[in-house]
């Protein structure tokens, strides 16, 4: 064979390669969103999630897995550029397909044209796994020589740009790996270190199984007393912190009689829920009905289940409502999503709150608010305003709002996807005697139509009662509408997209977890100084050997 036909057959060789392995990390990565709610296996399975047919599952193995590819794909890169260059393929896609369901508030319910809300899906996702990027490009720059330096400088990059996507520009950190874990192995760790840090832990698991699976593959590098002996303390920990979490849990608490709660779920139609001749007094009209019907000693109606501000309502309608919850001798208090305020003082999405003898309202503000949502970044005003969805600029409530105090519970609301910043709702659990006993969820997914938007939202509520051990109770337009007790357990659901209430009870719980502890005091830095410190170390080992090229 002549030499340049050789040379032009190897570089025919080398692309066919590089095009596999950008298809094997675009199949990992959305792999990688597949594990935090697998959508085929709804109605799979025991306890409620099987018998409504409703909820896809997290598969935490999927998720160590296909983050093993990642790994792997770093392990064998040449360069720090390539590893970057690998990582933003991963990131991408695995982005892309967790919250590819935003092109539905956009186009369908926002009236964006096609390609515009696709290209804004994409342009988020890239935006977001540049973090991811940049995070392999320091990792390939300070590698250490061996695989468990690797593995533990592998583990602190991944934690360092989950942390940056939770916080930056507000945060979005939604699909995060951790949250895979609210079942099996791992779901021992957040109650001690969140679910950043438990993600952390699966990263340097998934570093571990892609370098041994390489090593076996080779037939060398391995050995085998060192795999036997890491995989036993392996064992070993995690039977000695299955065995903490579990008796922290059951370990006794405050008596206390449970609760019944009525969680109402409207199935207002998102297309008609604002408008004046359907959806508005559909939702007056049940929800209304419902209220007054009640016999629990809790009802929770989802967010904005009254969608007009209470100036905008029919006369007396509130005070109807209010009627059968302020008896001084009633025995049933009520939590309502509505928004509150007016043009001069600004507006907030609220929660009221009524209960016997109360002279006042109790009311909650929403303090996270959504982008492009609920507040119009700077410079974006032009992109909103090509959308047929009733945006606006709220106000932000305050961090830390009181609970509210009713039938022994201390019950503390939060508003849609604010249950995705644990180190927010954190700042309520200072204190044992006034910590929230109960958390409270007032959402509305309906903006994404029937997607697994709902089932990512279960696993980020579930993610929270593990970290807390306190019970959370769903009140949803659409789904997931369900009472999730303090081991993360869903234990009572409503079939998704039906117009129902939900009976249930719950039992709050007292006892502060070590993760309540210490990211109220200091919220994610920790975390934060931990993998920076992994960092130096590296950075410092890796001054007294060559630099690899760009």
């Amino acid at each position: 064979m002549p030499l340049s036909s050789s040379s032009a057959f190897s570089q025919d060789g080398r692309r066919m390669g590089r095009f596999a392995h950008g298809v094997l990390l675009l199949v990992a990565g959305a792999a990688q969103a597949l594990s935090l709610a697998w959508p085929w296996a709804r109605g799979q399975g025991d306890g409620p999630l099987s018998l409504i047919g409703g909820y896809g599952r997290p598969l935490w193995w999927l998720q160590i897995l296909s983050l093993a590819v990642l790994a792997r794909a770093l392990q064998t890169a040449q360069r720090p550029a390539q590893a970057a260059g690998r990582a933003m393929l991963f990131a991408t896609a695995w982005l892309v397909a967790t919250f590819w369901w935003l092109f539905i508030s956009m186009h369908v319910y926002g009236g964006l044209p096609a390609p515009l809300a696709v290209a804004a899906v994409l342009a988020l996702a890239a935006f977001l796994g540049s973090y991811y990027a940049v995070a392999a490009w320091g990792w390939q720059r300070l590698r250490p020589a061996g695989a468990a330096g690797g593995a533990l400088l592998f583990s602190a990059v991944w934690l360092l740009a989950e942390l940056a996507r939770g916080w930056l520009w507000t945060g979005f950190p939604w699909g995060a790996g951790g949250y895979a874990h609210v079942e099996g192995p791992l779901s021992v760790l957040p109650r001690w270190i969140g679910v950043y840090g438990t993600g952390a832990v699966a990263a340097w698991l998934a570093y571990g199984l892609a370098y041994g699976l390489a090593a076996l593959l080779d037939r060398q590098g391995l050995r085998p007393v060192r795999l036997v002996a890491t995989a036993a303390a392996l064992v070993l920990a995690w039977g000695g912190l299955w065995w903490l979490r579990d008796a922290a849990i059951n370990a006794p608490s405050a008596e206390r009689p449970a609760l019944s709660v009525a969680l109402l779920q409207g199935n207002i139609p998102q297309d008609e829920k604002f408008e004046a001749g359907s959806g508005i007094p559909l939702a007056l009209g049940w929800y209304g009905r419902e209220l007054r019907a009640a016999t629990a000693q809790l009802v929770v109606a989802p967010e904005t289940a009254v969608p007009l501000l209470p100036q905008q309502l029919p006369e007396e309608y509130l005070d109807l409502l209010r009627e059968p919850y302020l008896k001084k001798d009633g025995r049933q208090a009520a939590l309502l999503g509505i928004p509150l305020g007016s043009e001069e003082a600004g507006y907030t999405n609220s929660v009221v709150g009524w209960q016997p003898g109360q002279i006042q309202d109790y009311q909650y503000d929403k303090h996270h608010l959504v982008p492009f949502g609920e507040f119009i970044p700077p410079l974006f005003r032009w992109f909103t305003q090509m959308m047929n969805i009733p945006l606006g600029d709220f106000n932000r409530g305050a961090l830390g709002q009181p609970s509210m105090a009713w039938a022994g519970e201390r019950l503390s609301p939060n508003i849609c996807y604010e249950d995705l910043f644990g180190e927010e709702l954190g700042a309520h659990f200072g204190n044992a005697a006034t910590a929230p006993t109960v958390l409270v969820n007032f959402s509305n997914i309906g903006w994404f139509g029937d997607s697994v938007a709902i089932d990512q939202h279960l696993a980020i509520s579930r993610m929270r009662a593990l970290e807390f051990e306190r019970p959370m109770l769903r009140a949803t337009n659409t789904g997931a509408t369900v009472a999730i007790d303090h081991r993360g357990v869903v234990t009572q659901a409503l079939v998704p997209y039906e117009r129902a209430v939900l009976q249930a009870s719950v039992q709050g719980r007292e006892a502060l977890t070590p993760f309540a502890r210490w990211v109220h005091a200091a919220g994610l830095v920790p975390l934060c100084l931990a993998a920076l410190a992994v960092l130096a170390v590296a950075w410092i080992r890796r001054r007294k050997r060559p630099v690899q090229g760009l």
